[in-house]
């Protein structure tokens, strides 16, 4: 199954979540990530999910080591 919600590309996995449950998905990942573009829900075997993103334009810092 998959819905676009929000600009969000969502794909469900293993099982058929309503729509309001795809939405809370979404809701979970951006709190989290920024720019997020698809998310890929998967049904586990102990009932739990596992949630995978792409999210694109993510701030990138530099860290340098200067060592004397």
């Amino acid at each position: 199954m998959t819905i676009e919600y929000e600009g969000v590309q969502v794909t469900a996995t293993n099982f058929r979540p309503s729509l309001d449950e795809l939405k809370a998905y979404v809701d979970f990942v951006k709190a989290r990530v920024e720019n997020v573009t698809s998310i890929k829900v998967t049904l586990c075997d102990n009932d739990e999910v596992d949630i995978q993103w792409t999210a694109h334009n993510q701030r990138f810092e530099r860290i340098r080591r200067i060592t004397g």
